[in-house]
């Protein structure tokens, strides 16, 4: 701000805030005409002065990848906080417990044993710590099988007064950068089919399962209108990048970040030298 982009070194990192507000705004306003809120993934840019704009727009609390950006985002001022993974390890539990002392933060979980970590360390420090079952959908990544064995876990959280189960999360990101909008659509709504029909057996064996949190930037006009699903965890979308600028159904969101370069070398013609390597970035 105030300098000319002459004026700047490079590479730097370069935000445009007229985008950045722009795509605030684009997502808040679809979400208020669908049934789903809005949980914004904060990995995409871990700044608390964003996250604040995000709620202030409508989101309901945000997302984090980590326990450390969780623990700044609290520091913010910022209460509800899903962390969409698994804490384990004595340290990071300790830290997530106190974490919950002073905030409304709920974790991922998917084991029985880090089930009974989390719920001892909890009941030693005189918590109830809030707890959602993540589902694997399909992305063969983190996540308990549907069905089943979800049911299996919720019954194993039940045991443990120091836990609150708060419902299920799945991320359906196989599908996030399918470009047609079509295929896309049929894969995320059997990605939340797999969910939803998970959270109805839980459902029926007497559990709460106020949250289902789904979704990305990609799938994020197809998540929230799934019926079921509560909220939606898309996080890109206040950015954007190269490879959802060619994703069908993303056309309203405009590209925020950039980086500027400067050329240093013209060795031959068509080759270019920047200073601006992937090393660098």
């Amino acid at each position: 701000l105030g300098a000319h982009i002459d004026e700047l070194d490079t590479p730097a990192l370069l935000l445009d805030l007229d985008a950045l507000e722009r795509n605030i705004e684009t997502m808040a306003e679809y979400i208020r005409g669908v049934p789903a809120e809005l949980r914004p993934h904060e990995k995409t840019h871990k700044c608390p002065i964003i996250a604040h704009k995000q709620l202030e727009a409508g989101a309901i609390g945000i997302t984090c990848a980590k326990l450390g950006e969780a623990e700044a985002m609290a520091a913010a001022g910022i209460r509800d906080i899903l962390i969409a993974n698994q804490v384990v390890g004595e340290p990071k539990v300790t830290r997530l417990v106190n974490l919950a002392k002073h905030s409304d933060v709920v974790v991922a979980v998917e084991d029985s044993g880090n089930v009974k970590h989390l719920a001892d360390a909890a009941r030693s420090k005189g918590v109830r710590l809030n707890v959602i079952i993540e589902v694997d959908v399909g992305n063969n990544r983190c996540g308990t099988a549907p069905g089943k064995p979800t049911l299996k876990l919720a019954r194993e959280i039940a045991n443990h007064p120091s836990l609150n189960m708060r419902g299920l999360m799945g991320y359906e990101g196989f599908c996030q950068n399918i470009i047609d909008l079509e295929e896309r659509r049929e894969k995320a709504t059997g990605a939340m089919a797999k969910l939803v029909s998970t959270r109805d057996l839980l459902d029926d064996k007497g559990f709460s399962t106020e949250i289902v949190s789904a979704g990305g930037t990609g799938t994020h006009m197809i998540t929230a209108e799934y019926p079921g699903v509560t909220e939606v965890e898309a996080g890109s979308y206040i950015f954007m990048d190269t490879t959802y600028s060619r994703v069908e159904g993303l056309e309203k969101y405009d590209p925020a970040l950039t980086v500027l370069s400067t050329i240093t070398s013209l060795p031959r013609p068509g080759i270019a030298i920047c200073d601006a390597g992937r090393k660098t970035i």
